[in-house]
């Protein structure tokens, strides 16, 4: 009889498992390795039934570790390391694909144990565990132990390229890509999966004008890329806002005869969005063969940050009349496009209807944009309400949707008592500190804003510099504010004053009053010169002529002034002017705002 004559039937209990091994002895396929395997996975799940898993591999005429390597994958550290106890005893030797299966999601003590025993059975010069064990000690945040195996182990084991590539990955995803970037320049051989590793290092870090830096360094070097290091520099290009180079991307990858599947497809409708060229989103979108929730998502997401309300709702009901089902994110996007519209009554609608007809059940983030949606309207007693309402105690996010609105409407008592809950709750974040001490510099209460700047000094909060990328003919220029290290440096300062003196006798008065400092006015409207929206559109207007467009990417939130002063020089100075800040898309045209002021 065949070992596959016997249909295996259900194991769910011990009671279980024995009759069906009774059946195994007596038709004498107990020893089939399928069959001896399947008893060991149920009997490895629960370390009381080891001394039955220790009797079935002492009376196996081949204990071989085959039987038992697949089984660590699937088990918790505790249990996999009773498991391995327990061959050991028997004995029975692990061999070089034993510890790579429990390396991964072993713990520290455990990693140090299973480093021990690599060392005692000479398995540290085998590169597959060697690489494994460099993996578990990164996973486990110890990037010293990692780089002491990688750089000083004796023997040396035959460190390969997967050697290289796990140590620039893990160093990555611990925030050291300073240090991976060493490693990854000295490597001697490189792969498409370690080229990724360091783009998505530097993207994982917000510094995504470094990730196209690699990625054209790849390029520059003629090796052909795949589907995951194209969406890579598609998102690189995302974060810095830079179309031109997306587009680029984008040819690259149709030149390249790289299968554009959903990811990567749903990657560029992203980057379009995102980057303000929201037709082509649209086009890319359109073209899909097939649409999954995560493409429609992006595309009604992507209307929604550039104010378009109501063509987010319309292909939300185009959605529902092609039977895709939305989820929470469906729900975030409508509601966030009608907070940034201003439209309550149908963020409500929308609200009460996909909750009820698709059984959502709302989260954290759902109250969150419930709160920006009556607090951006000024309807604060109403965000009030839904935050008493919710069956949980209010996040970061819920808190600090209510705080922005108060600082929206100058409501200083109620923004001073939110503000403190959520600068105790996130008190790393330089942001609360800054939203609370210019709320409180508005209502000219100088006394308390010295005490929130001392208390960041306290706790050695910096406050986080405002930066903007511009683009401009491929190129990508970044400013920070109050410094500039560029070699226009001269010119765009005398174009700044410039541009402000020119505005200011077109009716521009500058907005002061989110500056934290009690200085005097003019010191104030100095400061407000040097901010870095303002830079990069007295760069962008050195290289522009009239009835071009500049598209601007900052890491935070306009400010009033810089708002105010955008729509005259787009007048003024006859360019369209796209400003994609952290929460939304504003475009400048001809005095104008897509916003309409509301944001």
């Amino acid at each position: 009889m065949s070992a596959t004559s016997v249909s295996p039937i259900p194991i769910t209990t011990i009671s279980e498992l024995k009759q069906h091994h009774s059946q195994l002895v007596r038709l004498g396929l107990a020893s089939h390795p399928a069959h001896a395997r399947r008893l060991l996975a149920f009997l490895a799940r629960d370390p009381v039934h080891l001394p039955y898993a220790a009797r079935l591999l002492a009376h196996h005429p081949d204990p071989h570790p085959a039987l038992f390597n697949p089984l660590f994958a699937s088990l918790p550290p505790r249990h996999a390391a009773a498991f391995l106890a327990l061959m050991l005893s028997l004995p029975l030797h692990p061999d070089h694909f034993t510890l790579p299966q429990l390396l991964p999601a072993a713990p520290l003590s455990f990693a140090s144990q299973l480093h021990a025993l690599l060392l005692k059975l000479n398995f540290h010069s085998h590169a597959h565990s060697f690489n494994a064990l460099l993996a578990a000690y990164l996973a486990n945040g110890r990037a010293d132990l990692a780089s002491r195996l990688f750089g000083g182990s004796s023997p040396s084991p035959a460190l390969d390229v997967v050697s290289w590539t796990t140590m620039v990955g893990g160093m990555c995803r611990l925030g050291l890509v300073d240090d991976a970037r060493e490693m990854f320049d000295a490597m001697p051989e490189r792969n498409l999966v370690s080229w990724n590793s360091m783009i998505t290092g530097y993207i994982k870090a917000g510094r995504f004008l470094h990730a196209l830096e690699v990625f054209d360094q790849m390029r520059a070097l003629g090796l052909e890329g795949n589907g995951f290091v194209a969406t890579s520099a598609v998102v690189a290009c995302t974060g810095a806002g830079a179309l031109a180079r997306g587009m680029e991307v984008h040819r690259w990858v149709e030149q390249s005869r790289i299968k554009m599947d959903e990811k990567l497809a749903t990657a560029m409708v992203d980057m379009y969005c995102k980057c303000g060229y929201v037709e082509e989103a649209w086009r890319m979108f359109q073209a899909l063969p097939t649409k999954g929730l995560t493409s429609w998502n992006c595309m009604i997401g992507g209307l929604a940050v550039h104010g378009r309300c109501k063509d987010a709702i319309q292909l939300f009901h185009q959605m529902e009349r092609e039977n895709m089902a939305p989820d929470d994110v469906t729900l975030v996007n409508l509601l966030t496009a009608c907070a940034h519209t201003g439209m309550v009554s149908d963020g409500r609608h929308y609200y009460n209807y996909v909750v009820q007809r698709y059984g959502i059940e709302p989260k954290m983030e759902h109250y969150g944009c419930m709160v920006d949606l009556f607090g951006r309207a000024g309807l604060l007693d109403e965000a009030k309400k839904v935050i008493e309402d919710m069956p949980m105690e209010p996040d970061i996010g819920v808190l600090g949707a209510l705080f922005g609105a108060c600082k929206i409407h100058r409501e200083v008592d109620l923004g001073e008592a939110v503000g403190w809950r959520v600068i105790d709750l996130d008190p790393q974040n330089s942001g609360r500190y800054v939203l609370l001490a210019n709320l409180l510099a508005s209502a000219g209460r100088w006394e308390d804003v010295a005490k929130v700047r001392r208390l960041m000094d306290e706790r050695n909060v910096g406050k986080e510099a405002g930066r903007s990328v511009i683009e401009i003919e491929g190129e990508v220029c970044e400013f920070q504010c109050g410094s500039l290290c560029h070699p226009q440096e001269k010119d765009i300062f005398a174009m700044a004053e410039d541009m402000m003196r020119e505005i200011r006798l077109e009716g521009y008065m500058p907005d002061t009053s989110d500056v934290m400092h009690d200085i005097s006015d003019e010191a104030k409207e100095t400061s407000l010169l040097y901010h870095s929206e303002k830079l990069a559109i007295a760069f962008g207007l050195l290289r522009t002529k009239p009835g071009d467009t500049m598209r601007i990417t900052k890491n935070l939130r306009i400010c009033r002034d810089c708002h105010e002063a955008t729509k005259f020089i787009s007048r003024v100075f006859e360019r369209e002017i796209m400003v994609r800040d952290r929460n939304r898309f504003h475009h400048f045209k001809d005095g104008m705002c897509s916003c309409k002021d509301y944001w």
